[in-house]
């Protein structure tokens, strides 16, 4: 089963508050991962069209009081609920506002159904390990509802370095052992720091979204995580829009080109393969998709997929 475990959409740029700047201007610097798309390509019928080559596909949503941003999390809902034999949403949760960050969860997953949980402490102004946030690793680890962790947004001008390190999730990992946590970006630009975690945590995991278009990077990252014996706790994830399934797991099986007539070891296709065909939703403890189910009848009107 290939599991995309790392996607956003979103309606407007604009929804991402002081990080849309950021974006504008980091796009055409990534124009090669992004194929031609534009910050505007984030919409939903895009990730549609690109889901379809993959089994599954998680929609993380996004929400920081800090930057004025938010991915509505019933916008996400809405749009998973639409296909749920594809897709599986995440709400974004702000933990600086604990009340209303312990309300949303329940209202996400009660209401919305949806089955984790996204937080970018960079981007909210928030220590992972702040008495605030413990409130919502505790409700999190009762409703059995993954976090993902996003430290890639710290290349935004407002967010904060400090509180994007992987290293500071160990705590986090210490006291909730029940809570299943993924890095995303294998914590890029920390990566080392993150392989430590995951060779430490049993419930620490991480993905390889946004990396795969940095051949050097990823190689080295991949065979350190071969070498470590962790590489079969990576997941994989495109990190749409910036890319998309399609590409990255091209972009992933091509990575030992790179060593190509050089004594550079090469990392196993099988472990490669293990990232791209590993089930995420059981490794995470959520639960399988929906299966539509078929009209008894046939029917002439065809819809968005078709």
């Amino acid at each position: 089963m290939i599991v995309d475990c790392y996607t956003h959409v979103w309606d407007s740029p604009n929804q991402l508050g002081r990080l849309a700047d950021s974006l504008e201007n980091g796009w055409s610097v990534s124009a090669d991962v992004a194929g031609g798309r534009t910050p505007q390509d984030a919409a939903v019928s895009v990730h549609l069209a690109a889901s379809r080559d993959v089994d599954a596909t998680v929609v993380l949503g996004f929400k920081s009081h800090y930057l004025g941003a938010e991915i509505p999390n019933d916008t996400v809902a809405a749009y998973v609920q639409s296909h749920p034999d594809r897709l599986l949403g995440c709400a974004g949760i702000d933990p600086s506002v604990p009340g209303e960050a312990l309300e949303e969860i329940d209202r996400a997953g009660d209401d919305l159904g949806m089955k984790g949980i996204a937080l970018a402490p960079a981007a909210q102004d928030l220590h992972p390990c702040d008495s605030r946030a413990e409130f919502i690793y505790e409700r999190a680890a009762e409703r059995q509802m993954p976090v993902f962790f996003h430290p890639g947004i710290h290349i935004a001008k407002p967010c904060k370095l400090a509180y994007a390190q992987p290293v500071l999730l160990d705590e986090v990992a210490r006291n909730y052992p029940t809570l299943k946590i993924v890095v995303a970006h294998l914590g890029y630009p920390w990566i080392n720091e993150t392989l430590v975690l995951l060779a430490k945590h049993d419930n620490v995991f991480s993905d390889i979204s946004w990396l795969l278009h940095q051949p050097l990077q990823v190689y080295q990252a991949l065979l350190s995580a071969h070498q470590y014996g962790v590489i079969d706790k990576l997941l994989f994830g495109s990190g749409f829009p910036y890319s998309s399934p399609a590409q990255s797991t091209e972009n992933l099986y091509s990575i030992n080109h790179l060593c190509a007539g050089t004594n550079l070891p090469k990392i196993p296709r099988e472990a490669l393969r293990g990232i791209v065909e590993r089930d995420a939703l059981e490794l995470l403890g959520l639960p399988p998709l929906t299966p539509v189910k078929q009209s008894s009848t046939p029917s002439t009107v065809l819809d968005e997929d078709g």
